[in-house]
């Protein structure tokens, strides 16, 4: 099988013999942001989910989860994943609630390793900024509160990871430093 996955960067060619870096959190977390970071660092191929499935399905998330539902934007996570399985040594940006789909998880991990990028729901709102408008489960009347509620749903999963960064104590490039290092460790 052949993979492509036009939304990824230009890394390494996605090498088998290295498990996938996968980093899971809130929206907000800085998964996407951290994940680019880290590729580039370690010279591998870093794939964001909701950009990869936007691009397939020629719509935004917004608009996939208005005409066709949650449970079939998840699939597309599912069908993404198990392409993923194939490969390996590529850092993944997987949507906020991928890690609750633990048969999904399993496809990847192990050999993956994952990295739970922890964030305050006050936190993750205020870094979301104006882009909270084009999250699916934030455009109710109080994106806070059901972070909230995403982080209590989710929190078990998120904590079942490798590795935790607090990214409430760390600056940006300190956190890509500690995801970095973390990535690195028993290659």
């Amino acid at each position: 099988m052949t993979a492509t996955f036009r939304t990824s960067n230009s890394g390494s060619a996605a090498d088998p013999s290295r498990p996938h870096i996968i980093l899971v959190g809130l929206p907000g977390a800085g998964k996407s942001t951290v994940g680019r970071a880290v590729a580039e660092k370690l010279g591998r191929t870093f794939l964001d989910f909701d950009a990869e499935i936007e691009r397939r399905e020629g719509k935004s998330i917004s608009q996939i989860f208005g005409e066709k539902g949650e449970a079939y934007f998840r699939q597309m996570e599912r069908v993404l994943t198990e392409e993923l399985r194939e490969l390996g040594g590529m850092v993944l940006s997987p949507g906020g609630g991928w890690v609750t789909e633990p048969a999904v998880v399993a496809l990847v991990r192990p050999p993956g390793k994952m990295i739970y990028l922890k964030v305050r729901p006050e936190s993750a709102l205020k870094r979301l900024g104006p882009e909270r408008a084009s999250r699916p489960l934030l455009m109710r009347p109080d994106p806070l509160r059901e972070l909230k509620q995403l982080l209590e749903q989710r929190k078990q999963s998120y904590e079942a990871a490798d590795f935790v960064v607090d990214t409430e104590l760390l600056d940006l490039q300190r956190v890509i430093r500690k995801v970095t290092e973390l990535a690195s460790a028993g290659r």
